[in-house]
């Protein structure tokens, strides 16, 4: 007979680790089975990785700049090599950290490839078949793969790049975000397909470390889910440092030579012209990883490539569920996270509501860096709110100023009858770690008045928060 759980999970990304972890937590016997890696994209090949690398950028630039704080730093220069090692090391060590969290709570790790035979029915569990893979050696410890059964089955398979017909990566020219974190060598120029997070990202990274740049975005706006003000003002920024921003373009046809890309692109006024570059990024997003996990067999609804759940995780299918990017936007690990604990939690009988995803923050790691929560300024008027905004910029601010960052902005969106904080939304120095405390303040449905009265502390970037707040009811002090 099978092994039998009380609750599989298969994919030990942010979502999947963290959902075991707290199903452990609430008693259940429990497993994960992964192919490739803990921790998933986001720890191994996304989040952490990249901002490694940004890290990297930002102290080279500092150091570039060191005369600006009354410094000296002569011949500065960069191994690539060593930049990337430093990168995968840091992913390594963390990848580690999951394995022995989940050894911890007893979590069992299946190495392999898994599907779904059959779900749970009734008091009959559900049926896992596993098959090895080739993919990576299994870690210390891990199970074999197999025929295991359980009485609730989770997917959490994650995602992966978006290729468009006739630009598909190819590792060597045309790349896609694990070809861009682990280059042989920094290419001398750079095409970035996209200006979303990853585009963005990989676009600063490389126009800090010395590589001629240009965006190219189909739409009218960089950073199209961001507000309209905060993006353009992070374009100017872009733009400043030298990186090529076009947008309303589209790239309609690559040609790859031995060491170059040239795309021909076409701009919203039917006008096309062509580029050439030694690279050409593709971010232009992510597809769910739903094929070869049974679900079609099953019945699993599937709709425009994500599979649809009530928001607790639950599928149409009883005793199969589904958590994170497989599930839809946004594709974040923190929304994952948050989403493996809800379904456990459900699944558990405890007192539990779908997740806000308006209360879902986002963040950008260029530079400079971009934060947000909420409604866009844009969205809250379409939604009919009567809104009062607020706005405060860095140059304002003397922790700014003494740190040498005097460009940014904080902005905040109120409704303008019951004080509610609709959306925040920051461009400039250490924002991503800032936007917490209005996603806080949301969560606990703070009005304008509470933040008015909350004292922040002198002097800090976060007193900004404040600023712009009272802005916003005509109160500012320091603009």
């Amino acid at each position: 007979m099978p092994e039998t759980y009380d609750i599989l999970v298969i994919g030990a990304g942010p979502g999947g680790y963290v959902a075991a972890i707290r199903a452990a937590q609430l008693g259940f016997k429990t497993a994960v089975v992964d192919r490739e890696h803990l921790g998933g994209i986001c720890l191994n090949w996304g989040c952490i990785p990249t901002k490694a690398l940004l890290r990297t950028a930002e102290i080279y630039h500092y150091m570039q700049h060191a005369g600006d704080y009354g410094l000296s730093a002569k011949e500065v220069g960069y191994d690539t090599a060593a930049i990337v090692k430093r990168s995968r090391g840091v992913s390594s060590r963390l990848n580690g950290g999951v394995g022995m969290l989940l050894k911890k709570n007893k979590v069992d790790v299946i190495w392999g490839e898994a599907s779904i035979e059959a779900a749970p029915k009734g008091n009959q569990a559900g049926t896992i078949a596993v098959k090895e893979t080739s993919r990576a050696p299994a870690p210390k410890g891990a199970l074999a793969a197999g025929s295991y059964s359980a009485r609730h089955i989770i997917v959490a398979t994650g995602a992966r790049p978006r290729a468009i017909p006739g630009i598909e990566p190819d590792k060597k020219q045309i790349w896609t975000y694990y070809e861009a974190m682990v280059p042989e060598s920094m290419p001398k120029s750079l095409l970035v397909m996209g200006s979303g997070a990853i585009g963005i990202e990989f676009a600063s990274f490389y126009r800090t470390m010395g590589a001629e740049v240009t965006v190219i975005e189909l739409l009218p706006q960089i950073l199209p889910v961001e507000d309209a003000e905060i993006a353009g003002l992070a374009r100017k920024r872009f733009e400043k440092q030298g990186i090529r921003i076009l947008t309303g373009a589209k790239v309609t046809k690559v040609e790859k030579a031995a060491d170059s890309v040239t795309a021909t692109i076409e701009t919203g006024d039917g006008k096309t012209q062509q580029l050439t570059a030694e690279k050409l990024i593709s971010a232009v997003g992510v597809v769910g990883n739903i094929e070869g996990i049974g679900l079609e067999k099953l019945g699993v609804t599937i709709e425009r490539g994500i599979v649809v759940t009530d928001g607790l995780g639950k599928t149409n299918v009883p005793g199969v569920y589904a958590i994170g990017d497989v599930a839809g936007p946004p594709m974040l690990a923190h929304k994952a996270e948050h989403e493996g604990v809800l379904c456990v939690e459900t699944i558990k009988g405890l007192h539990t509501h779908a997740m806000d995803k308006a209360k879902i923050p986002g963040c950008t790691y260029c530079q400079p860096q971009i934060a947000s929560v909420g409604l866009t300024e844009a969205k809250a008027k379409e939604q009919g709110f009567a809104v009062k905004v607020g706005r405060f910029p860095f140059a304002g601010n003397g922790k700014a100023i003494a740190l040498g960052e005097p460009d940014g902005m904080v902005k905040t969106i109120f409704d303008a009858k019951t004080g509610q904080l609709l959306g925040a939304h920051m461009v400039g120095a250490e924002v991503t770690e800032l936007i917490q405390g209005y996603v806080v303040a949301m969560n606990l449905e703070t009005t304008e008045e509470d933040l008015m009265h909350t004292v922040f502390p002198h002097p800090t970037l976060s007193e900004m928060m404040h600023e712009s707040v009272l802005d916003a009811y005509g109160r500012v002090i320091h603009s």
